[in-house]
């Protein structure tokens, strides 16, 4: 790892902590462990259980960054985050899935997600695909 990359690492909870952020994850443990990680990095995490409830939150108000778990009850993951990229295209969307088939990554790309965190993955996983996400992101502007 690079040494500024290294630094965007550690730095990455102060970038994002003013940022709003949504996880959808029908899994309880899931949906409580990242949030009480998310808490304890002083960022703020809203999560819901459905694709359905979160589409209501997001009419209701823009996130920053979109984390969504790709089988759901209803509505899939990639289905939402599709919907969440029509009213919010600057989203940064992350999708989590046990599911990273060719077929699946493939789609993911083509609906924008910045970046898939396979399962089972632990905090550090988390860490790391928002330091990606958000280094491209940092890069792209300053290229332009």
């Amino acid at each position: 790892m690079s040494g500024g990359h290294r630094k965007l690492k550690m730095g990455i909870f102060n970038r994002i902590k003013n940022m709003k952020i949504l996880l959808v994850d029908d899994d309880e443990w899931i949906r409580d462990s990242l949030s009480l990680f998310f808490e304890a990095e002083g960022c703020n995490l809203l999560a819901f259980e459905t694709a359905e409830e979160a589409i209501e939150a997001v009419k209701q108000q823009s996130y920053d960054i979109v984390i969504s778990d790709y089988k759901l009850p209803g509505m899939d993951g990639l289905e939402f985050l599709r919907r969440v990229k029509e009213k919010q295209p600057n989203a940064f969307e992350i999708l989590i899935t046990a599911y990273a088939n060719r077929e699946i990554c493939e789609e993911a790309k083509m609906v924008g997600v910045r970046d898939i965190i396979p399962k089972p993955f632990t905090s550090e996983d988390v860490e790391t695909s928002l330091t990606r996400v958000i280094a491209v992101s940092y890069t792209h502007l300053r290229a332009h």
